[in-house]
């Protein structure tokens, strides 16, 4: 009841009245759910992503020549580094626009999880799993697509959460993509050539594999002809 009289009072704020519409959810759900929510909020999704980025990173070491591999590689490899970057990118604009959590400005709030005393807009969360997201986009379309879902779960579960305004996700899911897209190609001519290095010395494994690749000079065996032998074959017998 506290949670509906708070969201009344916000008027008409479209993300005021989402935040009490989304973490109104848990008036619902059962304690263990808001707990796994919590924890996959807080570190299971970004958990996730990482492991996306190395079941990635092992299907690009399989690309063929090492060139291809490499170039591969690299754009794996930028998936987490511009998560970092746009974390980075994100320390000013907190301490510049210094937007309070929801909860300090807004009661009824069932807050999941103690401690968040920093600013809120942009989340980090959000602005890291969305930047891992999209950079993985550009590395393999698939995985990138499995990527972007994980960080949208993610902006949900931080509102969920208490922690963050709608705007806060919005926000960070702008940010990290923008780093990653944006700096995509400056990472890739900077990432490969160093990736082509790694691959020509002792942790080549790190880069590619050069099992997936035939030996030079290798000759491909002719198919296995049937027990009736070949037409010549046949020819003379007859």
């Amino acid at each position: 009841m506290a949670g509906l009289e708070a969201q009344m009072s916000s008027g008409s704020n479209p993300d005021v009245s989402l935040l009490y519409d989304i973490n109104g959810l848990t008036d619902d759900t059962p304690g263990w759910f808001d707990r796994g929510m919590e924890f996959v909020g807080e570190y299971g999704i970004l958990f996730g992503l990482v492991l996306v980025v190395l079941w990635c990173w092992w299907g690009a070491r399989k690309r063929g020549a090492l060139d291809d591999a490499a170039s591969s590689v690299a754009a794996v490899v930028w998936a987490p580094l511009a998560a970092a970057v746009a974390v980075l990118v994100n320390v000013p604009i907190r301490s510049f626009v210094e937007r309070p959590r929801p909860f300090k400005d807004h009661d009824g709030l069932h807050v999941l999880i103690d401690g968040k005393n920093d600013f809120s807009f942009v989340s980090d969360h959000a602005t890291l799993a969305m930047a891992m997201g999209a950079a993985l986009f550009v590395a393999h379309r698939k995985l990138g697509f499995v990527g972007i879902g994980l960080a949208v779960v993610e902006g949900f579960c931080r509102v969920f959460m208490g922690v963050h305004y709608p705007t806060d996700v919005v926000g960070g899911f702008a940010l990290g993509t923008a780093v990653a897209l944006l700096l995509s190609p400056l990472a890739s001519a900077l990432l490969t050539p160093v990736a082509r290095a790694v691959g020509r010395s002792r942790v080549a494994w790190l880069v590619w594999s050069p099992s997936a690749v035939p030996a030079p000079g290798a000759v491909e065996l002719p198919e296995a002809r049937g027990s009736s032998g070949s037409d010549e074959e046949r020819d003379l017998a007859a």
